[in-house]
């Protein structure tokens, strides 16, 4: 990779400026349309798939879920080709157009009730159109920012896309919270959810204008007049060790750290709060969103440090820090939001005895499977009530038992139960469990007037800091990485394989872990190992990119 001087002092252009603005809007988009089927998913899945019989209900379930993960890689790799071949401003105004208008027609879209099976099948298709154009949305602008940025400042222009992430987040979050008040959680629930959706359209309307308005990026532009366009970007980027080896390394050097540890900072952070310490959900909201605006002023910060003392050693700092302090941190989270939880957890040992052969590994992505043994139900209602407990090995074939202090309660399976009889089972079983459990000190709810709302503020920005180290200058780095001729398709495939499926797992995976092992603390090991195994193969193998001419090597 050749090198050329740091040029360039002074301000922003307005040309500058418009590039950001308009790159940045994609972003936008992403993350509010995420934030929104993640947070109205249980509404969605009874508006479009309660009327299916089980199993289609299941498929329409894993579909919808693999359309907001699995296909961001695909997606990476059809319009990072285009984007290759064509152009980068061309490429990702379709993927805008695509994205947007799915998320607006998903508020449009009737429900189950009024279309049947077709509906469902509709949502799922918008889901998989959102899905490939997100694979295709960052790896443009990223690219395109970073090609009109001057050199010695890249990463300060692309970490302006990261900034929009966290805008995105907060959007989202804003515009569900003020929808529900304004219209009160009942009729939210029957139409209000499409408010977020449809309200979608004046960025789609803002982000297209400005878009057609934009000139092609002038890295690109030079290449093509000099007629030096890829014919092949994927044979070239995936086909060829010498640029395979780049993709693979900055996949399991940078991407999947940084992904880990994007999303433990932000959605397992939120998770944490409400699932784990029992925080109401307005209080857990708001105090993620005032985290969110303290701390994204740091992606700039970081994206401009990176500038002068190099990308590597900032993102892989972030990845080390939070590696070594998550423990301590969600420890804190405890102490500060939920106290009497952490005084139960200290005082009011839990033990389940179990047929290890009855227990299996809870994970479960789409919400939808069924784990049905005496072992696998009495664990994860002790993981969903933030219980701690230890495992005991019992006897081959033995129903599975919990001891909460001097009580031993019997559980059960609800394999080849009629309907009627296990629910019959499970609320009787759920009752004397929540009865002892309750009995043992552990609170149902975290007490309002005991959370230390300024720590644990505090804490979610240290988490949010992290969040800026690893995130602010990875746009320029993955750019810098590759060459000009197919730099969109290469950058685009690891960065959404990265986010898409190391970093959309971390929640599901997580809770798995916390049912598997009985410690509510133990789902971090995830991102942790990834995380460190990030920091030291992007120690040894990974190298700085800050100086690279990215108009050189084409």
């Amino acid at each position: 990779m050749a090198t050329a001087p740091i040029a360039t002092s002074g301000g922003m252009t307005a040309e500058e400026r418009k590039v950001i603005f308009a790159s940045s809007l994609g972003t936008v988009f992403e993350w509010y349309d995420f934030y929104l089927y993640g947070s109205l998913a249980a509404i969605i899945a009874k508006q479009f798939f309660a009327g299916a019989d089980p199993n289609t209900a299941f498929i329409f379930a894993l579909l919808a879920f693999a359309a907001g993960f699995i296909v961001r890689p695909f997606g990476a790799l059809v319009f990072g080709r285009l984007g290759d071949m064509i152009g980068r401003k061309y490429t990702f105004l379709v993927t805008i157009l695509i994205m947007g208008g799915s998320t607006f027609c998903v508020g449009l879209l009737p429900n189950y009730e009024a279309w049947g099976v077709v509906a469902p099948i509709i949502l799922v298709s918008l889901r998989i159109l959102q899905g490939l154009a997100l694979g295709g949305e960052y790896g443009g602008a990223a690219t395109y920012v970073a090609e009109h940025a001057p050199h010695g400042k890249r990463g300060a222009y692309t970490a302006w896309i990261q900034t929009t992430a966290t805008l995105g987040l907060f959007l989202s979050l804003m515009v569900i919270l003020g929808t529900r008040t304004a219209i009160g959680e009942e009729e939210f629930n029957i139409w209000g959810w499409r408010v977020p959706f449809l309200v979608s359209v004046f960025l789609l309307a803002i982000s297209v204008w400005i878009r057609l308005s934009m000139n092609e990026s002038p890295a690109f532009a030079k290449m093509k007049a000099e007629g030096k366009t890829s014919k092949a970007p994927l044979t070239e980027s995936f086909g060829q060790w010498k640029n395979l080896k780049i993709v693979i390394l900055a996949l399991v050097g940078l991407t999947a750290g940084q992904a880990v540890v994007w999303y433990t900072g932000q959605f397992y952070a939120l998770f944490f709060l409400q699932q784990t310490l029992k925080v109401d959900g307005a209080t857990a909201n708001l105090l993620i969103a005032a985290s969110l605006v303290i701390g994204t002023p740091f992606f700039i910060v970081f994206g401009s440090l990176s500038d002068k003392i190099g990308r590597k050693p900032i993102i892989l700092a972030g990845c080390l820090i939070a590696a070594v302090t998550y423990f301590p941190i969600f420890n804190a989270l405890t102490h500060y939001a939920n106290p009497a939880l952490e005084a139960a957890l200290k005082n009011s040992p839990v033990v389940v005895t179990a047929d290890p052969a009855d227990c299996q590994f809870q994970f479960n992505p789409t919400g939808t499977k069924k784990f049905t043994s005496s072992c696998d139900i009495v664990k994860a209602k002790l993981a969903a009530a933030s219980v701690n407990y230890a495992n005991e090995v019992a006897p081959a074939g033995t129903v599975a038992t919990v001891k909460v202090g001097d009580k031993v309660i019997t559980s059960y399976a609800s394999t080849g139960l009629p309907k009627e009889e296990a629910a019959a089972k499970d609320k009787a079983f759920s009752k004397e469990l929540s009865e002892a459990i309750k009995a043992a000190g552990y609170p149902a709810k975290a007490d309002p007037k005991a959370i230390d709302k300024p720590m644990v503020l505090v804490l979610l920005v240290i988490l949010v800091l992290y969040v800026t180290m690893v995130y602010g200058p990875i746009a320029a780095m993955l750019v810098e990485m590759f060459p000009t001729r197919i730099r969109y398709t290469s950058m685009s495939l690891p960065y959404h394989i990265g986010n898409g499926w190391f970093g959309g797992l971390l929640p599901t995976t997580a809770f798995a872990l916390v049912a598997f092992k009985g410690d509510i603390y133990y789902g971090l090991w995830y991102p942790i190992i990834i995380a460190l195994a990030t920091f030291v193969i992007g120690a040894l193998f990974i190298r700085e990119t800050k100086d690279v001419d990215i108009y050189a090597g084409d």
